[in-house]
């Protein structure tokens, strides 16, 4: 934790700062801060020292790390309490998960630099390569029954959404229920799962796992979804900080539910302006089978209202469509 303290420090300082005043401002040793510093200078920071005068943190925009010591410049110390940074993991989630289980607070945070079985709706794979996007989970704990908790995966799309443009001033579009699309390719995955009493049959906890193409490269993506998936490098030509991308949208997911749900109508009103289902012509899926559909409108609720080929009118609260119809 010192080498994120003073990696912390020297990037929030435009000029030399002694050792002897991180020292004292973070209570170790000068040896400690000397080993800190040789540390990220392993992790390939460019980190001058000059004698009686301290050290200097040099720019280089090619270091793009996901790390407590990045999110210590964007986020205050007290909120990254409850934020776990990971090199590697399996799934933020299924982490996520045992942490929930063993009392992790409401708002706990997981983020990993990359993922070997990151997971999608439906129990695809989720692609997380290592370096290049953000693929984070968030423990909540709302007091609520399972039937009115489907609507937060739609707030967290609005979140995120807000937190990509706040950052890159780019505008995700959202595909229903949760996809975030940018040139009406894929950029974000939402999966929500959800834990419940036996007893009471009440909400134990809801764990909400996003991933997001940051800075890959087209040359990133595999063939089979080249024309589905895209990064907003790909789509914008420019490098996104991963740090300060994760720290936004960790303080919107932190506004999301001090609002959720009493103010329903202003997530409504971002879902329905960003939406691009409405009026196309889509794929309701459901298990192994699919059904031709027309997307209608964007209920109160979240729900999507639709027309089946048959003039059959549903509203589906979850669930899976596709623009891409089958013959």
């Amino acid at each position: 934790m010192t080498k994120e303290k003073v990696l912390a420090i020297l990037k929030q300082n435009e000029s030399f700062i002694s050792g002897e005043k991180i020292s004292a401002g973070l209570g170790v040793s000068r040896m400690a801060v000397s080993s800190a510093v040789k540390a990220l200078r392993n992790d390939g920071y460019d980190i001058i020292s000059v004698t009686n005068k301290g050290y200097l943190l040099q720019d280089n925009p090619l270091i793009d790390k996901l790390t407590t010591g990045e999110l210590m410049s964007y986020l205050p110390e007290e909120r990254l309490e409850n934020v776990l940074c990971l090199d590697v993991t399996d799934s933020t989630n299924t982490k996520l998960r045992e942490l929930a289980f063993d009392n992790a607070p409401a708002g706990y945070v997981v983020i990993a630099n990359q993922q070997t079985n990151g997971r999608g709706r439906r129990g695809r794979s989720f692609l997380s390569p290592k370096d290049t996007g953000i693929y984070l989970s968030i423990l909540l704990r709302p007091d609520c029954l399972p039937h009115e908790c489907p609507t937060i995966t739609a707030w967290t799309a609005v979140a995120v959404s807000n937190a990509i443009q706040k950052v890159t001033g780019v505008s995700p579009s959202i595909k229903w229920v949760n996809d975030l699309l940018l040139n009406e390719k894929k950029i974000c995955g939402i999966l929500s799962e959800l834990s419940v009493e036996s007893e009471g049959g009440h909400v134990q906890h809801i764990i909400v796992g996003i991933g997001i193409n940051v800075n890959e490269s087209e040359e990133d993506f595999p063939d089979e979804i080249k024309n589905i998936g895209t990064s907003i490098y790909a789509e914008t030509g420019k490098k996104t900080s991963r740090a300060q991308l994760a720290a936004a949208v960790i303080n919107e997911l932190d506004t999301m539910m001090e609002k959720w749900p009493q103010e329903r109508d202003q997530y409504l009103e971002q879902y329905r302006k960003r939406n691009i289902t409405i009026g196309k012509d889509i794929q309701v899926i459901s298990g192994n089978s699919s059904q031709n559909a027309k997307a209608l409108e964007i209920n109160e609720d979240f729900s999507l209202k639709v027309m089946y080929e048959d003039g059959t009118i549903a509203h589906l609260s979850s669930g899976e469509v596709s623009t891409r119809l089958s013959p």
